[in-house]
């Protein structure tokens, strides 16, 4: 199958080198030119040629998402498809779904799972849309996907961002309680050996996890996360998710506490949250701030606020 790749980051160009191991044909565009097949869009829908075409964005949710669904509509027609696997709002995939129906162009909202690691280990893809659109992509969710599972069609448009949106929301929460565990052996006075019991719990114990994988690397890497800052960011999902909760009177006290220990880090050194950075960082690539970076007043870290 060929299929149009707009945006060439660490995800979007890891799931279109897959995508080519697979045997399909991606067209690549990015505003980076040095990273991009194509000069334009319209350069790269040209090179879908004739026939039902579909095209992915792997851009930032929000504006950058917006601009390039618009962009890459005029150049589309009827009976095409456009993916979006940003993590966007659902509510904008649902008017995004009806604004290009009006135009008979099929949409595609695919929540993606796997950060760095998607490439090798496969992608869990939660997609909503309609059943027709969904069949005609599914040979590219299939070679994005792992061996076994790690697909689904969740619904209707919005039904795959929604999903995905609480996937990021208990993401939250099993981070916080792996980073609160750590906290707590560090401060015993026992002189516990910390790193060696996170990597005791990797074998055989009920808590086992990747994200528990991903901590042990990050402290083989960095012994007790000396330098990191306690301070992690939010991309969005988890306020999304804490909002629902609130709009459906559905109790989620883990990760709300979870999201709201994030701001908290924001003013406060946190051992917990150099662990939530970490793992960030590991799965998906996200920056971390050595201790040097810290702002040292509230009003640097108001001013240095990331969304």
């Amino acid at each position: 199958m060929k299929l149009g790749m707009v945006g060439l980051g660490r995800m979007g160009a890891n799931m279109s080198t897959r995508l080519e191991r697979a045997g399909h044909e991606v067209v690549g565009y990015d505003r980076n030119p040095e990273v991009s097949q194509v000069a334009s869009i319209a350069e790269l829908v040209e090179r879908l040629g004739e026939g039902s075409r579909a095209v992915w964005t792997m851009v930032p949710s929000g504006d950058p998402t917006e601009a390039a669904i618009a962009e890459i509509a005029d150049h589309l027609g009827e009976g095409d498809v456009v993916v979006d696997g940003a993590n966007s709002n659902y509510h904008d995939s649902i008017r995004r779904a009806g604004d290009l129906a009006a135009r008979g162009i099929g949409f595609v909202d695919a929540g993606v799972s796997g950060g760095v690691w998607g490439l090798e280990e496969g992608y869990c893809l939660m997609v909503g849309g309609a059943p027709e659109h969904v069949a005609a992509l599914q040979p590219v969710f299939d070679a994005l996907a792992p061996e076994e599972g790690g697909f689904v069609h969740a619904g209707p448009s919005g039904a795959g961002h929604y999903t995905k949106m609480v996937h990021n929301g208990i993401e939250y929460g099993l981070m916080h309680a792996y980073a609160e565990g750590y906290e707590l052996l560090a401060a015993a006075e026992l002189e516990i050996d910390v790193d060696g019991a996170v990597e005791a719990w990797r074998h055989g114990s009920v808590v086992r996890s990747w994200l528990l994988d991903l901590l042990c690397l990050a402290l083989d890497g960095d012994p007790a996360l000396a330098s990191i800052a306690g301070r992690a960011h939010d991309s969005g999902e988890g306020r999304w998710t804490v909002n629902e909760a609130v709009r459906l009177a559905v109790p989620l006290p883990v990760i709300s506490a979870a999201l709201f220990a994030r701001f908290s880090s924001r003013q406060l050194d946190s051992p917990a949250m150099k662990v939530v950075a970490a793992l960030r960082k590991q799965f998906g690539g996200h920056t971390t701030e050595s201790v040097e970076q810290r702002p040292h007043e509230a009003g640097d870290e108001e001013r240095n606020r990331e969304a």
